[in-house]
């Protein structure tokens, strides 16, 4: 196998982070809101794209973890660097589009966006959602060289919808840790960086593991640092990930693009990557490879 360039391995990272993102979410969906022993009734172990679950999806199919972080992608690439009201556009053309599935707190966000021009929601304590970390991905690829950049972005995309002390942290950690990944980073040095996090927020304390995988970002990262830190490659992570149920999409989804990002593209199994959209893996493969063209770590 021919060696690649150091650029070339983070563009391999790069496109398997957002093929992961789209793997995971497919994956998961089927399992959303179930629980890990319905799961088991039903499946054995859910390790292929059956489709299915409460949104009647198609094998292969994706859901909003996919499609909002498409719609950031979207509007960086199309405007050649970072536009918050590129991103809110997208959200709104999007959630026009009526959706397969859309969150509480980002139909919210996007609607006040849409009525009142407001790119920023006012803090909410019930807001502590993983619908600003789950769409994250893109802003990740095109701050790669930058903390101060991924710390920008990060806030400003999940502000549209999530305005919480632990969304804001959750999203910009799970940044961090994407950079690490992208660089080709040791899994101690990520494991230190979600040590850091818990000392500022005790709450995402993942060890032992809770066996919580819902819709709060606490739980939701809790399982992905659970799943991810004990994987040997990037399919035990997602199947792990989907298995605990709950919000299966989006923790399959983060945990996906943190896989992809740590093992690459060419780790991710070849039947998952055939049972999406053709159209899809090729948007995300493209999208990729443009979000770290325009990042500091290129110029």
């Amino acid at each position: 196998m021919a060696i690649m360039s150091p650029k070339e391995e983070i563009m391999s990272r790069a496109r398997g982070a957002f093929l992961g993102l789209a793997i995971g979410d497919a994956l998961g969906a089927p399992a959303e809101f179930m629980t890990r022993g319905e799961i088991a009734s039903k499946y054995g172990v859910l390790r292929d794209m059956v489709g299915g679950g409460w949104l009647r999806l198609k094998p292969g199919q994706v859901t909003d973890d996919t499609e909002m972080s498409l719609c950031i992608a979207r509007a960086i690439a199309s405007v050649g660097g970072w536009s918050l009201p590129a991103v809110a556009d997208n959200f709104a053309t999007w959630l026009r589009s009526k959706p397969i599935d859309v969150g509480d707190t980002c139909r919210r966000g996007i609607r006040n966006y849409m009525l009142k021009g407001a790119l920023e929601t006012p803090p909410n304590e019930w807001d502590g959602g993983n619908g600003a970390a789950m769409r994250n991905l893109p802003v990740s690829l095109f701050t790669l060289g930058s903390e101060e950049m991924l710390e920008t972005c990060t806030l400003q995309q999940a502000h549209v919808t999530h305005n919480h002390p632990l969304s804001d942290a959750a999203s910009i950690y799970l940044g961090r840790l994407l950079h690490l990944a992208l660089d080709g980073r040791s899994l101690n040095q990520m494991r230190r960086e979600v040590e850091e996090l818990i000392v500022r927020f005790p709450n995402f304390v993942f060890d032992p593991y809770k066996g919580l995988a819902t819709g709060y970002v606490v739980d939701t990262m809790q399982t992905v640092f659970h799943c991810f830190f004990k994987a040997r490659n990037f399919e035990l992570c997602v199947i792990d990930a989907v298995n605990q149920g709950g919000d299966a999409d989006t923790t399959g989804a983060i945990a996906g693009a943190l896989a992809g990002a740590y093992f690459g593209e060419e780790h991710i199994p070849a039947r998952w990557i055939k049972k999406l959209d053709k159209r899809l893996v090729l948007e995300l493969r493209e999208l990729a490879e443009q979000l770290v063209r325009l990042s500091p770590a290129f110029n």
